[in-house]
């Protein structure tokens, strides 16, 4: 039984990295793929290595459509030399920026930008992935829950992020007939380099989230992995066209 592959995307950090570690720790090897930094991205490959699993690492930017066909096709290139295999079983769809500006003062190239990156860009990516995802496959999408609760500077982000929920119910509408079932997972607020790290690193915002979350304290990307390897986990076969926030319970 040759092994089941997984593209993520944006998988050189943050989110994206912990899911293909956590991937490659239930025996599942890894296509991921990284905006610029070449170097982390080579590093996350050599980790998964380590566990004994395959990766490659492949340059795309989500943001231009226009770069999908030639990004597909290094993907076919890759299943054959990589794995000798035509098709791979799971797509993740993590790649993403965050802009922090409020409805009143967000640009039209801000926005164009969200657009492209966060709804237009897994939009085609997904599509133009179809003939090489395999009959029974599952996806993920990466939403936020800022689709569920509003904090002030998020408008155009969380609203891409709607449309990538909705979405997700149409993808597993019209893609059942293919036996993939398609998912989002909305994280709560992580500690990452996301959005210039503000979570992370700013201490007023830090703890302002932990007193706003059930658990009492603010997400790590170990919080958030587990979460999307275990969804496209056979023991979660029959979840469908679902939201799975991970959030710690914030906002309830």
């Amino acid at each position: 039984m040759s092994n089941k592959i997984a593209i993520v995307t944006g998988g050189s950090r943050g989110l994206g990295k912990n899911t293909a570690l956590h991937l490659a720790g239930k025996g599942i090897d890894v296509i991921l793929t990284y905006h610029s930094k070449q170097a982390e991205a080579d590093a996350v490959v050599a980790e998964i290595e380590s566990k004994g699993q395959k990766a490659v690492a492949l340059a795309l930017d989500i943001g231009n459509s226009q770069s999908f066909d030639n990004f597909v096709q290094q993907v076919a290139a890759a299943l054959k030399q990589t794995w000798n295999q035509t098709q791979f079983q799971y797509l993740v769809n993590n790649a993403g920026i965050g802009i922090n500006a409020s409805f009143a003062e967000t640009s039209e190239q801000q926005f164009d930008q969200l657009v492209n990156i966060h709804l237009k860009g897994p939009f085609f990516l997904s599509q133009k992935l179809l003939p090489l995802l395999a009959d029974n496959g599952r996806i993920i999408n990466v939403s936020t829950g800022l689709t569920r609760f509003a904090l002030p500077g998020y408008a155009a982000y969380a609203t891409m992020k709607g449309g990538i929920e909705t979405l997700t119910k149409y993808m597993a509408k019209e893609l059942g007939v293919r036996g993939i079932a398609v998912n989002v997972v909305a994280p709560g607020a992580i500690e990452t380099d996301f959005g210039g790290g503000a979570v992370r690193d700013n201490a007023q915002i830090n703890q302002f989230v932990a007193s706003q979350t059930a658990l009492g304290r603010v997400g790590v990307p170990d919080d958030i992995g587990g979460v999307i390897a275990a969804l496209l986990s056979e023991d979660n076969r029959w979840v469908n066209a679902q939201r799975i926030e991970a959030s710690g319970g914030m906002f309830i």
